[in-house]
């Protein structure tokens, strides 16, 4: 894959994820606009996750059904762009909430598009690009608070759906043209097939560890991101909304900082680069702790913060689409029920702890939540010494069942 098309792909995961986080800068004039009381307004945020979620279960597994993802991807963005569209469109809340769960449960596509680039990807290639594509998810998300605040200045609210809407659109028509078949061998399940394996990964051992380890990982993410805008607004920064979004920046430098990621995975270092990626994640809250008197530390943290969850990010995609190389789609997508999960876990903790206990109590909470990925991920790297990753759960078995039917034939042939 060149390198325009690992662009292209980057830019539909960072235009799907940008609509599910685009409401978090404007939700005050949203909810006026709409008639949302301030008690309510956390549902415009809510609504699209909460159908996010419902398309990881019952949408992703799609990708391994059908025999061409570029298709399906297109169709995705298209409903997204629906979506999208009647929500810039609504005059009521309940049409904006209809629009905006539409938009959160087809912006699944992010995982059928990695599952895609995973798949048309060489073994010596595919960490390099699944690092490239999935940038494009970190852009989305943290570019969104940069842009929707800038335009909404400018053109109001509204103006942000109608961008993301008109560029999926755009993005619906090229895709098909643009990328490359798949592998035509492989071999589509049916949909109960994909969804009986999407549940079965929940009991194997490699999954769940790199699963509790994504849960952990975006907890600490999302209690940064879903808790500084309050300290910053507060003494002694007195931050307007958009010097707030600017912070954005930092956490992008950070991420694309994460590039090389998917080289390092490529050469065999996924699991240690976790590891050292993770240390480097507790660190980093030692410095964003000092936010109320070093604007300079805490920006080196949110650098640090976001190079460290990328790198993880990357190393825990790499490792599960090669160990489950004919169900990419299935295994992605039942991961992100992690990552959904720890983002809202973040998200929610994190207002609780700064009201009673301040940034620093948060400081603390995002430390804690980072130093538990970094056990699960020594106690899953002991377990993983005993047996090779991608042999785990119906795949080892059926391993086992060729290696004793070959040992069972050898002597036979020795007689």
């Amino acid at each position: 894959m060149d390198a325009w098309r690992r662009l292209l792909l980057a830019v539909v995961c960072g235009g799907a994820v940008a609509g599910v986080y685009a409401a978090q800068p404007v939700l005050a004039p949203m909810g006026e606009s709409l008639g949302v009381p301030a008690g309510g307004l956390g549902w415009i945020v809510s609504i699209g996750q909460f159908g996010y979620l419902v398309g990881l279960v019952l949408l992703v597994p799609l990708g391994d059904v059908v025999t061409d993802r570029r298709r399906l991807i297109a169709v995705h963005l298209a409903i997204t762009a629906v979506g999208l569209l009647l929500t810039s469109t609504a005059a009521t809340a309940w049409t904006a909430f209809t629009g905006l769960a539409l938009a959160g449960m087809f912006a699944v596509v992010v995982q059928t598009t990695v599952a895609y680039a995973a798949s048309v990807s060489p073994p010596a290639e595919r960490g390099r690009n699944i690092g490239i594509v999935t940038s494009g998810v970190v852009i989305g998300i943290l570019g969104a608070r940069i842009v929707t605040g800038l335009l909404a200045e400018q053109w109001g609210w509204r103006s942000i759906y109608v961008l993301l809407g008109v560029l999926a659109l755009g993005l619906a028509a090229l895709v098909p043209r643009a990328l490359p078949p798949e592998d035509r061998t492989r071999r589509p399940a049916g949909y109960r097939q994909a969804l009986t394996s999407l549940g079965a990964l929940f009991g194997e051992r490699l999954f769940l560890t790199r699963g509790f380890i994504a849960f952990f990982l975006f907890a600490s993410f999302g209690t940064l991101w879903s808790g500084l805008s309050l300290p910053l607004a507060d003494a002694p920064w007195h931050f307007s909304e958009g010097q707030i979004g600017m912070f954005g920046i930092a956490g992008l430098a950070g991420a694309l900082g994460a590039a090389r990621a998917g080289r390092w995975a490529d050469a065999g270092r996924a699991v240690p680069m976790a590891g050292s990626a993770l240390a480097l994640l507790i660190l980093s809250w030692a410095a964003i702790a000092r936010l109320s008197w070093s604007l300079w530390l805490l920006v080196i943290g949110v650098v640090l913060l976001d190079f460290a969850v990328q790198v993880v990010h990357v190393s825990n995609q790499h490792t599960l689409t090669s160990a489950h190389a004919e169900r990419t789609s299935s295994v992605i997508g039942a991961y992100m029920v992690f990552y959904s999960l720890g983002s809202a876990l973040g998200a929610a903790a994190t207002t609780s702890v700064l009201t009673s206990h301040g940034w620093t109590g948060s400081s603390v909470l995002g430390a804690a939540f980072a130093a538990c990925a970094l056990i699960t991920w020594a106690v899953g790297k002991g377990l993983s010494t005993s047996a090779p990753e991608p042999l785990l759960g119906a795949e080892a078995r059926a391993q086992e069942k060729k290696q004793e039917a070959g040992t069972a034939q050898t002597p036979r042939s020795g007689r």
